[in-house]
């Protein structure tokens, strides 16, 4: 099912400069639940389950007591930690967790015999096209979504520096960012003190976690996803862009 031209056209009616203005100053919990009231059966979260997207699964199902779709790209090359964390926050959230993953394959020497070998090495750019862009948008289009809830903050990355908290994608669908005037300490003080579960990488050197080949430790006065796609020249892996 694809989202109908009424349903995109409701976000366009949005005065996205005024909302911006409006809730520069809000809390993240004001602002998702915003965003539950005005658009309350086509709002999703994507999700990789680093510390960012789980203080907002937290806020939408504890806080605000909305379960909204919860979108997990399952690329089969996460750590082992993370695919743990996933199964953990579906049992204690309960979560309506919706995977999508690259068609036709269902394991990494699946994947391995379609692509060939470490296809991130040859071409890191068609890996996240079939691992995350392709997915994600299938996924986006089979909720009939009409705005989608990221995990992004303005101080992970000088790309994401000006990041407004209401803004459009290419499909005219509303993303929010309810964190992104939040720093990385924010985050963490959130999870101390509601007692957030995170995954244990993140006490390893790992501040950001993608896929396992391409994720390395940060080092002491790196930026936070300095460790992913290192050496790539990379700062996107194009959900975003």
């Amino acid at each position: 099912m694809t989202v109908s031209t009424a349903s995109r056209n409701q976000t366009t009616t949005f005065d996205l400069e005024k909302l911006n203005q409006e809730f520069e100053t809000a809390t993240p919990k004001e602002i998702l639940a915003w965003s539950i009231e005005n658009i309350p059966t086509a709002l999703v979260q994507t999700s990789a389950f680093n510390v960012d997207d789980m203080v907002i699964t937290h806020i939408l199902y504890s806080e605000l007591k909305h379960p909204v779709p919860v979108i997990f790209l399952d690329t089969l090359y996460h750590f082992g930690e993370t695919l743990e964390l996933v199964a953990k926050a579906k049992q204690i959230y309960n979560l309506d967790l919706k995977t999508y993953k690259t068609p036709d394959v269902d394991t990494r020497e699946a994947f391995t015999a379609k692509y060939g070998e470490a296809l991130w090495e040859k071409d890191i750019t068609q890996f996240h096209h079939v691992t995350k862009i392709e997915p994600l948008l299938r996924g986006l289009d089979e909720l009939n979504t009409v705005a989608w809830i990221t995990g992004r903050r303005r101080d992970q990355a000088v790309t994401r520096a000006n990041m407004p908290i209401f803004e459009l994608d290419t499909q005219d669908r509303l993303k929010v960012n309810p964190i992104a005037a939040w720093t990385r300490k924010d985050s963490w003080l959130y999870v101390a003190e509601h007692g957030v579960i995170y995954n244990p990488l993140h006490d390893q050197g790992y501040p950001s976690i993608g896929d396992e080949p391409i994720t390395t430790r940060v080092g002491e006065g790196e930026d936070e996803r300095a460790g992913r796609w290192r050496g790539t020249g990379k700062t996107e892996c194009g959900i975003h862009i």
